[in-house]
C-alpha cells in the first residue's frame, strides 16, 4: 500500500521548519527536502519524537534540474504518493542591482521560480489521487509591488502570486487547490531579523512569527482559498497600496529600502 506525504521544500529553514511541526501536529506524514542532509535527519528525528509521524527527507539542491529529477526518483522508488505539496525553499540577495552579480540574479531565478514551476509541475504525476491535493507556494507581500534594491526578489514572488492564482483556477476541477501565502517580514535568521530592524516601526508593525504564519497558510489552503496575507496590518497596507499610482507606491518604497539599508547591510537570506 501506497503512503501518502506532505513534501515541503527549504524544510530546514525557519518557515519550513513551522509547516513540518504544524503538519506533523496534524498527523500527516512527511518528506522533507532542502540542501543539507544533517540538518533535514535532525529535524526529521524530532518531529518523530513529538509527533509519532513518519518522517522521511533527502538532500536536494533545487536549482539543479538533474538534482530534482533524482529527488523525484527517490520518492518513486519509495513508493510514496504526495497529498500535499509546500514550496517554501527560495532566496533574496538585497542591494541595489547593479552590486548584485550575475549568479546571485539567477539563483534568485532557479530557486524563486524555475524550481517552483517544475515541482508542482511534477508533483501531478505523484499525487495521491484519493485526496485533495494542496499546493501552497511562498510568495511575499513584495509580489504585490515593484520594489527598488529588491528588484528580482519582487518581480520573482509576483510571477509565484500570479502563477498561484492562475493554476488555482485552472486545476480546480481536478480536486486541486493552490495558495499563495503572501507574508511581510518574518524573523526567520539573523539576516531578516536585521533587515526586519532597520525598517524601524513598520517593520516591527507587519512581521509575523512563522508559526503563526504555518499554521493560518494550512488552514486557509485546507478550505481552498487562493491568496493568504497574514496579519490585519499587512492586509490593509496591500488594500491601500492597490488605491495608489504604482509610480507613487515604488518611489515611497525606494526611499523606505535606501534608508533602512543606512542603517542595516543585509546579508544574503531565504523566505
Amino acid at each position: 500500500m501506497m503512503k501518502s506525504y506532505v513534501l515541503i521544500t527549504g524544510a530546514a529553514g525557519e518557515l519550513g521548519k513551522a509547516f513540518a511541526a504544524e503538519c506533523a501536529a496534524r498527523g500527516w506524514d512527511l518528506f522533507l527536502t532542502d540542501t543539507v542532509e544533517s540538518s533535514l535527519a535532525v529535524l526529521a528525528e524530532g518531529l518523530l519524537r513529538l509527533h509519532n509521524v513518519d518522517v522521511q527527507y533527502s538532500a536536494c539542491n533545487l536549482t539543479d534540474p538533474a538534482a530534482r529529477g533524482s529527488l523525484w526518483e527517490t520518492i518513486g522508488g519509495r513508493n510514496l504518493q504526495i497529498h500535499a505539496l509546500i514550496n517554501v525553499a527560495g532566496v533574496d540577495f538585497e542591494g541595489p542591482f547593479a552590486e548584485r552579480s550575475l549568479g546571485e540574479l539567477n539563483t534568485i531565478i532557479r530557486l524563486n521560480i524555475e524550481s517552483v514551476v517544475a515541482m508542482t509541475r511534477t508533483v501531478l504525476q505523484y499525487r495521491d489521487k484519493t485526496r485533495t491535493l494542496r499546493i501552497i507556494n511562498v510568495s511575499s507581500l513584495a509580489g504585490f509591488y515593484a520594489m527598488p534594491v529588491k528588484a528580482v526578489y519582487a518581480a520573482s514572488k509576483r510571477f509565484l502570486l500570479d502563477f498561484s492564482r492562475a493554476l488555482h483556477r485552472e486545476l480546480r476541477t481536478d480536486n486541486i487547490t493552490v495558495t499563495a501565502l503572501c507574508p511581510a517580514g518574518m524573523p526567520s535568521n539573523p539576516a531578516v531579523i536585521g533587515s526586519i530592524d532597520a525598517q524601524g516601526f513598520m517593520g516591527r508593525m507587519t512581521t509575523k512569527n512563522v508559526g503563526f504564519v504555518a499554521s493560518r497558510t494550512i488552514t486557509h489552503a485546507l478550505a481552498g482559498r487562493p491568496v493568504y496575507i497574514p496579519g490585519a496590518i499587512n492586509l490593509v497596507l496591500r488594500l491601500l497600496g492597490g488605491m495608489v499610482p504604482p509610480s507613487i507606491v515604488t518611489a515611497f518604497i525606494g526611499k523606505r529600502w535606501i534608508k533602512a539599508r543606512r542603517n542595516h547591510v543585509p546579508a544574503a537570506g531565504s523566505k
